[in-house]
C-alpha cells in the first residue's frame, strides 16, 4: 500500500502510511498532502543523517546498533520535530540506507504508534 498526493512525485511507502493510518485503507480528505510532506521531511531527515551516523561508527568506535540508538534516542527529543513513531521510522530507514543492523529498540514500532494528528504540522 503505497499513496501519492497529486502535488507530491514520491510515493509514501506503507510503513510511514501504518504511522497515520493504523488500520485504516485511506486518509481522511486533507490528510494525504500532509503525510507526503512529512513522509518528505522525515525522508530528507534520514538521508541527512547517514553522514553522521557513518562518522559516528568511526570516531566513536561503537557498533552500528549503537549508533542506530544514540540517533533514535537523538531524533525523540522534542527539539527534533518528529513525533515518536515519526523518530521510529527516520531511524530504521537510516538501518536501511547504511544497511546495518536494526538495535532491539527499533525491533517494533512503540506505543502510542500511531502520530497524534492534532501536533503534527
Amino acid at each position: 500500500m503505497a499513496a501519492m498526493n497529486e502535488d507530491q512525485s514520491m510515493a509514501v511507502p506503507a510503513s510511514f502510511l501504518t504511522l497515520y493510518l493504523g488500520a485504516r485503507r485511506h486518509p481522511a480528505p486533507g490528510e494525504g498532502a500532509r503525510i507526503a510532506k512529512r513522509h518528505e521531511f522525515c525522508e530528507d531527515l534520514a538521508a541527512a543523517c547517514v553522514e553522521t551516523a557513518r562518522a559516528m561508527l568511526h570516531d566513536l568506535g561503537v557498533a552500528e546498533t549503537d549508533v542506530l540508538e544514540r540517533v533514535h534516542q537523538g531524533l525523540c527529543e522534542p527539539g527534533a520535530g518528529l513525533e515518536p513513531a515519526e523518530a521510529w521510522w527516520v531511524a530504521r530507514r537510516l538501518a536501511e540506507l547504511l544497511d546495518w543492523p536494526l538495535p532491539p529498540c527499533l525491533a517494533e514500532l512503540p506505543a502510542p504508534s500511531l502520530v497524534d494528528h492534532r501536533r503534527t504540522p
